[in-house]
């Protein structure tokens, strides 16, 4: 693959700065140096609060949420933050979460769910569940399901088990996110060896996860091993076009719309998994990060401008 010229010269800038901090071959590393290294990674891209958000930290049923507010929402985003369900937290994710609150004007609740190894699956899916009910029961207000990769898969999740058991769902946004697709072919396999996300890293995640055996037809580990994909909210899918997991996005709208619902993919070319971080400095994600916002916004209102 010609990641030379794939990938503009903003962009590797990002890539290189990634490794400064959180080099190719951390995966290697104990999971408490992995951490660290991930957390130190994440605290030179942050980027200040906006002016205007409150933050409150709180427990939902147990599991502990970072809550964003400005002025008088009326809708709320339940936001899980990427990371491989191994690194990661509040504070990865703070600047992210408090811009999607400012720029849309909703509430945004943070989930910091358990991590892999100490907890293994099913633990990230439940305190997921449990995050959101409390959210609906708490704020009352329409929810908005949004993640970024492990955290996309935790939405999609949320979204898939919610049917028939939460009424308050208006959409879900996913951000490059791993759903579970065929590893053995499409841009797992075009994509491989791609910066900042390998599919051997894919597969290190996927086996500390589970502690054993994937799981099979099991969609509250994988989406897109459901055998049901109507009944979904409308649903917009980002990916990053230099990433193993981007078909991952395609596959699932293409499900949701065979079974009568609305999905939209946005791939983004020339980016690579986690530009999130670069919106402050890479003018394609930051392009992306405002069509995420929108999306989020949009779907609050219950708006689809896909059509």
């Amino acid at each position: 693959m010609d990641y030379e010229r794939l990938i503009d010269e903003e962009t590797w800038a990002f890539i290189r700065r990634t490794a400064e901090s959180y080099p190719d071959d951390a995966v290697d590393l104990s999971i408490e140096d992995q951490r660290r290294l991930y957390n130190t990674m994440c605290q030179d891209f942050r980027q200040p609060r906006p002016d205007g958000v409150d933050v409150l930290d709180k427990s939902a049923d147990g599991v502990p949420v970072r809550v964003y507010t400005a002025g008088d929402p009326t809708r709320t985003v339940v936001y899980f933050h990427g990371g491989g369900f191994v690194v990661g937290g509040l504070e990865s994710h703070d600047d992210v979460c408090a811009e999607i609150c400012i720029q849309t004007g909703y509430r945004v609740v943070a989930v910091d769910y358990r991590l892999c190894p100490e907890h293994v699956h099913p633990a990230q899916f439940q305190d997921s569940w449990t995050a959101t009910k409390w959210v609906e029961q708490e704020f009352n207000d329409p929810l908005i399901l949004a993640g970024d990769s492990a955290g996309g898969n935790l939405a999609a999740t949320v979204a898939h088990y919610a049917r028939g058991r939460l009424g308050s769902v208006l959409g879900q946004v996913l951000i490059y996110p791993g759903l579970g697709g065929d590893a053995t072919a499409g841009s797992y396999l075009e994509h491989a060896h791609a910066p900042l996300l390998t599919l051997e890293e894919i597969h290190f995640y996927e086996k500390v996860r589970c502690a054993g055996d994937v799981p099979k037809n099991d969609p509250t580990f994988a989406p897109l091993q459901d055998r049901d994909f109507s009944g979904l909210p409308p649903t917009v899918v980002f990916t990053a076009d230099c990433d193993p997991l981007r078909d991952d996005g395609a596959t699932y709208c293409e499900n949701i719309t065979n079974a009568g619902g609305r999905a939209y993919w946005v791939n983004e070319p020339g980016l690579v998994h986690g530009y999130l971080r670069a919106r402050s400095s890479v003018k394609r994600a930051a392009d992306s990060f405002e069509r995420i916002s929108v999306a989020i916004e949009a779907l609050g209102q219950q708006v689809w401008p896909y059509d």
